[in-house]
């Protein structure tokens, strides 16, 4: 088995935790208007916990949480923050190289993948690939809901030199859980996704803000798939903390609550689940702190 990497957990309830204000619909893009202090700080608390890369702030950067005209005026200046702030935080370790992940997220929603604008999506990312692009490592595009968006972000990062990782959410009511079946919130599968990762020149295929129950049968899909077609991609999981179910509101409206059971331990035992299955990179998303980071890296290291 190959050694797993372990990515940083969820910005936006560290940022709370912190004392930043969040809000709806800017949420975690208010933090870098008014505390980008406690953003940088954030970083260095999971890389402190273990964390190996660290993702930038650039998540809520789009229309959908800052508004149109908001984006396109203060967009570019915000993002440029966004890579900056996490650059330093990684540049601030001596003694362990950190890299830095350019989150790309879905442009025009999570779990929207019906307002998925192909037209459109361009315009929108080269303002993110252009501005983060002097201080990140990797490219991450995640929460992705469709495989169209994932092709998306591999048109838009391929003059840029640097890898891409493709990270989906995956559909998580009780019925998926129950059928064992993993499909994207578009409702495509992730044999598909994988199959089409394999030509896509990823560097690692993930999953991510979905709850972590689903995550297993999808890591072994995609193992499969890469197995089959001799494709040297990694696998990784970042699973959210939420309950309920997610796709009932649009993700800039109200604040989804987070789940008792899940506490540092529990966690950890879903990602030696994981990475049984063939996940290598494995972190956390929404609802996943610091504290969560720090146990599953010394139970996945032990």
């Amino acid at each position: 088995m190959s050694r797993t990497r372990i990515l940083d957990g969820g910005m936006s309830r560290e940022l709370l935790r912190l004392g930043a204000e969040l809000k709806q619909p800017e949420w975690s893009a208010l933090a870098l208007i008014n505390s980008p202090d406690i953003v940088r700080e954030v970083h260095k608390e999971f890389i402190a916990a273990g964390s190996e890369i660290i993702t930038t702030n650039s998540y809520a950067l789009v229309p959908f949480h800052i508004g149109e005209d908001r984006f396109q005026k203060e967009g570019p200046a915000l993002i440029r923050l966004a890579g900056r702030l996490a650059r330093e935080a990684a540049d601030s370790i001596a003694d362990r190289k950190v890299l830095v992940a350019g989150s790309l997220p879905p442009i025009f929603g999570s779990y929207e993948p019906q307002n998925f604008q192909p037209s459109r999506v361009q315009d929108y990312l080269k303002i993110l690939v252009e501005n983060l692009a002097p201080f990140v490592d990797v490219w991450l595009g995640e929460t992705l809901s469709l495989i169209a968006e994932g092709e998306a972000v591999r048109q838009a990062v391929a003059a840029s030199g640097k890898p891409f990782w493709i990270s989906f959410t995956l559909a998580d009511d009780a019925a998926d859980i129950e059928s064992g079946e993993p499909r994207l919130r578009s409702g495509e599968s992730v044999e598909a996704a994988a199959s089409w990762a394999v030509s896509s020149g990823a560097e690692a295929f993930l999953f991510n803000c979905s709850k972590p129950e689903v995550m297993r049968a999808a890591v072994e899909t995609a193992a499969g798939i890469f197995q089959k077609a001799g494709a040297q991609i990694e696998i990784g999981v970042y699973a959210n903390a939420f309950e309920g179910e997610q796709g009932e509101s649009a993700a800039n409206e109200g604040l989804h609550e987070t789940r008792g059971d899940l506490n540092d331990d529990a966690y950890s035992r879903f990602a030696c689940s994981w990475a049984e299955a063939g996940a290598t990179i494995i972190g956390g998303c929404c609802g996943i702190g610091a504290a969560h980071i720090h146990r599953l890296g010394k139970v996945l290291r032990s």
